[in-house]
């Protein structure tokens, strides 16, 4: 016998390494398009969402997290130390990931952020030592910002004195 029986395990493990070979031959150019189909679907979620904004916020709230269970002798304990200190970050880190998956919504949660990030300058070690209020506000603020679907800008053209179309210098 040259081979395995048609329909045992053993011509199916012979499929499966044929198939392998196929995928080992055309691997390069195959891993490559899948990168780039990878690469494209990444770079189209990121552009329909205030991505930067999100992130920014969420991590913002979690440098604040890690500063409040910081084994450091420099820790500032200010305000209140209790359930308000690990609330107000958790509020900032929910809003970063709402700004990121829910971008519907993103003016209240960027509103919500920027007042939990402010207010962790009072709760949580002066804001997590003034970073994490600081990415907090400017993520809020991206993501308050943002416009969703707008078309691309187009260079405005002006009239000069002769009456020809000149480009705006300025290229608005």
């Amino acid at each position: 016998m040259a081979g395995p029986e048609p329909g045992t395990p053993a011509e199916a493990e012979a499929a499966a390494g044929s198939e392998a070979a196929a995928d080992v031959q055309a691997g390069p150019k195959a891993r490559a398009g899948a990168v780039a189909r990878a690469r494209r679907a990444w770079r189209g979620w990121r552009g329909r969402r205030p991505f930067w904004g999100g992130v920014l916020v969420l991590f913002g709230g979690a440098e604040i997290l890690f500063t409040l269970r910081a084994p450091l002798p420099v820790v500032l304990h200010i305000g209140i130390q209790g359930l308000a200190g690990y609330l107000v970050p958790a509020v900032m880190v929910l809003c970063g990931l709402l700004i990121l998956f829910n971008p519907a919504q993103r003016l209240f949660y960027s509103i919500l952020a920027v007042l939990a990030s402010l207010g962790s300058w009072l709760t949580s070690n002066l804001g997590g030592f003034l970073l994490g209020m600081l990415f907090g506000v400017l993520g809020s603020c991206l993501a308050f910002g943002w416009l969703p679907d707008q078309p691309p800008r187009r260079r405005r053209l002006r009239r000069d004195r002769t009456g020809r179309r000149a480009a705006d210098p300025a290229g608005v």
